[in-house]
């Protein structure tokens, strides 16, 4: 299979063509530059959170770090819609080092005040950006979760001892009974909002084969009793990779994760569910100019180098130019090189 630049357009289908064909069009709302996306759950959020982020959607992923599991997603999506920020109460030291059970480890630090500030501003910036979202891209990525001994279910154990936490698995009624009732407050909490569900394709092993596809089922099945009863809609991430690529040389070295190639595919077959052609070419535009902004300079020849910086710069102030909406996100990514 050749490799696909995932902003390009798909071409007709071969009769001969022996694999799975999943259409796309028409399974998500279409997404514009000047709109609002918020991104939260597996890492595979973050792959294609990534891949947005340098065709410069405005786009925020992952504000509590990776989430794996549907009650910890909802969770953090509940209480950033009730505003409520986080204590230091609520955080657990263990090994000199201060965590929230709430979050990913990148929150994490041995300075108890410190760990606060980078939740509670990633919270307070993460608040705005869903009450102004047009979309909500959620992605789960197991049904099983780990508990403290009370019942608190953790978004992350941050190496702590097996013997602080129970394992389960979630039931179907489980999952619909916590995301029925918060789809409803999100909606009220962000009135023009659309949410759209994904199973992530990376497997998880710990239980075998059979636990991992039995996890997965539980996913589906509740996202679609969801899709019945809220009217969300659903992108067939997990899909895509086991029935349309299904073949290893679409996995990572691990044997789990998808490999670049399939998430650069997967991101092609989203911008062909939910980018117009003038979504397409603004994108394809916006990257380039990332491409550059992260090129680094391979000789000392000053000239050659001014020369770039100024046809960069001249790139980017033409796309300010045709597209003021995106200039804070401009500045934002050339801060990241």
């Amino acid at each position: 299979m050749k490799k696909c630049h995932y902003f390009c357009s798909r071409k007709g289908i071969s009769e001969m063509d022996f694999r799975t064909i999943i259409e796309v069009k028409g399974m998500m709302p279409t997404i514009n530059h000047d709109e609002g996306i918020v991104m939260i759950g597996s890492c595979f959020v973050d792959n294609i959170g990534q891949r947005l982020e340098r065709a410069l959607f405005n786009v925020t992923v992952n504000p509590f770090g990776t989430l794996y599991n549907p009650l910890s997603i909802a969770a953090a999506l509940r209480r950033l819609s009730e505003g409520r920020a986080y204590t230091a109460e609520e955080l657990t030291e263990y090994g000199g080092v201060w965590h929230s059970f709430a979050h990913h480890s990148q929150f994490s630090s041995i300075d108890k005040d410190i760990a606060l500030k980078k939740i509670n501003d990633s919270f307070q910036r993460a608040r705005l950006a869903l009450q102004a979202a047009r979309h909500l891209i959620v992605t789960f990525g197991t049904a099983y979760v780990f508990c403290l001994k009370d019942g608190t279910v953790v978004a992350n154990c941050h190496k702590l001892p097996a013997d602080y936490f129970v394992r389960r698995l979630m039931s179907v009624e489980e999952i619909v009974a916590q995301w029925q009732p918060l789809i409803s407050e999100l909606k009220t909490f962000s009135p023009s909002v659309d949410i759209t569900f994904t199973v992530s394709p990376i497997r998880h092993f710990a239980d075998g084969a059979h636990g991992n596809n039995v996890s997965k089922a539980t996913l589906l099945l509740a996202v679609e009793r969801l899709l019945e009863e809220t009217g969300c809609h659903y992108f067939p991430a997990y899909e895509l990779v086991l029935d349309d690529l299904r073949d290893y040389r679409f996995y990572a070295a691990d044997m789990t994760h998808p490999s670049e190639q399939a998430v650069d595919y997967i991101m092609e077959r989203f911008a062909e569910a939910a980018f117009t052609a003038d979504t397409i070419a603004i994108a394809q535009r916006c990257e380039k100019l990332a491409r550059r902004l992260a090129h680094r300079q391979l000789t000392d020849d000053a000239r050659s180098h001014r020369r770039f910086r100024e046809s960069t710069d001249a790139l980017a102030q033409q796309l300010i130019a045709d597209y003021p909406h995106i200039s804070p996100l401009i500045e934002k990514l050339k801060l990241k090189q």
